[in-house]
């Protein structure tokens, strides 16, 4: 590794070692807002399933896992910080992974400024200011403050980063932990004021509502796990770089398989499917309604959980696009500005505070429009999701082609599983389009050129990519020079693989 020198030009790599297995399966866990995401999707699933919630939250799984298994083995034979365009690029050629990489990085400018503001606004109502929570220039002034400080944590080091994860994740699960412990026991109690339901092991059937029902309800599920790659985009400076970030990704989503059905069970049980049917629209308000219900006095403690949850969500959702950037910029596929990695903290401080720049600049311009357009902005995220995590574990397959049927092993976990995976998330992507074509779906009811705004949102967005990437092939062309490449034999036999 070249080391910087007096007068020489920033170190080329990010710091090496900085954070061990742990820290990279916490921030791969905060990265998909636990607390939060199953609080936001818990209602409209409910809405769509009934009791089979829980079954639909473990079919979502599925897919993830196929997935994970793809980060893991690529990573094992690249470890670049840029994941998915790094992958892409070398088995289906530059212009793939650039598109890739464009997916993953506009999700994080997409998504930051509505974490920061559930974090704000569950901050403040756990705190007893509500009436700050209902001023809108407070919460986006304290949203915007929240994100200057999450992503100063961010380019400070990725040492520091980890140990504020570590705390918000356990405050986050214990929080939670405690939510569904209460919730379990009031309903075998009998001292709930709702139409409760003790749990049953049915629940967990996915198809106990029918095939249209379990459609729509996946294509919530499956994208409350999206984030746990953000432990693979920290790969150059994680401890056992080969193989501890692909494990903590596989680890986050059993892990999150856990969490979210535990609190699952305990909401559905606690409230009864007619409650949350009712207030599905709430979205991830519904802890906010449920937590008095539940806590009395200690409702604080729930609201705390999504809080903390959205906090370390926010400061996580930046490492992948930051990674990324930097990935790309490296290989030319981005001005070279991207590239510098700071000579005193030894992480990408420009592409870190662009990515924060631009993610301030949509969430305040949004916000502007309705609180439904930011809402639509999210739902537009699936397109995008679906994209490069189908991308990914189609690029596993080419990578590693010539080794498919060396063994049932390989067949199955980097051939047969990613394809699976991948083709899952196509065929809800189709059906994400399909829905979002309807403006009716979408959460501000409009039409945008006659279709759904988060439809035309997720457009707009590839069609911008497109045109940046074709303007730098002019610009840039050495990286579209590129030939792809097949992995390494050596990686792939014996106790390696």
């Amino acid at each position: 590794m070249a080391e910087e020198s007096a007068g020489s030009s920033p170190p080329a790599s990010l710091k090496p070692n900085a954070i061990g297995f742990v820290d990279a399966l916490v921030i791969g866990l905060n990265a998909t807002s636990p607390a939060y995401s199953v609080a936001a999707v818990i209602g409209p699933i409910v809405a769509l399933v009934g009791i089979y919630a829980p079954g639909v939250l473990f079919a979502s799984f599925v897919p993830m896992l196929f997935i994970a298994s793809a980060f893991y083995y690529l990573n094992k034979a690249d470890q670049d910080c840029g994941t998915t365009f790094s992958w892409v690029s070398r088995a289906m050629g530059p212009w793939m992974g650039w598109l890739g990489g464009w997916a993953i990085a506009m999700t994080g400018v997409l998504v930051v400024g509505s974490l920061a503001d559930i974090a704000v606004s569950f901050g403040l109502l756990a705190v007893g200011l509500d009436s700050w929570a209902e001023n809108t220039f407070v919460r986006q002034l304290l949203t915007v403050l929240l994100i200057v400080v999450m992503t100063a944590l961010c380019v400070i080091g990725t040492e520091l980063s980890a140990k504020v994860q570590n705390v918000l994740i356990l405050a986050q699960v214990a929080f939670l932990l405690v939510f569904v412990i209460v919730a379990l026991y009031r309903v075998y109690a009998g001292t709930t004021s709702f139409d409760s339901v003790k749990p049953s092991v049915d629940w967990l059937n996915p198809f106990g509502a029918g095939g249209a029902a379990l459609t729509g309800g996946l294509l919530l599920g499956v994208f409350i796990y999206w984030g746990w790659e953000s432990a693979v985009n920290l790969t150059e400076e994680v401890e056992d770089s080969a193989t501890a970030p692909g494990k903590a990704g596989v680890w986050s989503t059993v892990i999150l398989l856990v969490t979210y059905l535990s609190v699952g069970f305990a909401v559905v049980a606690f409230a009864g499917t007619a409650y949350l049917v009712e207030n599905a629209g709430e979205e991830e308000f519904i802890f906010a309604l449920l937590a008095r219900e539940v806590m009395g006095g200690w409702d604080w403690v729930v609201l705390l959980a999504v809080a903390t949850s959205a906090l370390a969500s926010t400061q996580t959702t930046i490492i992948p696009a930051s990674r990324t950037a930097l990935s790309m910029a490296r290989r030319q596929a981005l001005p070279a500005h991207f590239a510098r990695i700071s000579p005193r903290f030894r992480t990408p401080d420009v592409s870190t505070w662009w990515v924060a720049g631009i993610a301030i600049a949509w969430y305040l311009v949004v916000s502007q429009i309705s609180e439904n357009a930011l809402f639509d902005t999210l739902t537009a995220l699936s397109l995008l999701i679906a994209f490069y995590y189908a991308l990914t574990g189609v690029a596993c397959a080419v990578y590693f082609r010539r080794h498919l049927t060396e063994s049932v092993r390989n067949f199955f976990l980097i051939g047969l599983g990613p394809v699976v995976g991948a083709g899952l998330l196509a065929w809800l992507l189709v059906r994400s389009v399909m829905d979002m074509s309807d403006p009716a779906n979408s959460y501000s009811g409009t039409s945008w050129f006659g279709l759904g705004p988060p439809l035309v949102i997720g457009i707009g967005i590839s069609l911008i990519g497109v045109v940046i990437m074709v303007v730098l092939r002019f610009l840039t062309p050495a990286f579209w020079a590129e030939r792809r490449g097949v992995v390494d034999p050596d990686l792939v036999h014996g106790k390696e693989f």
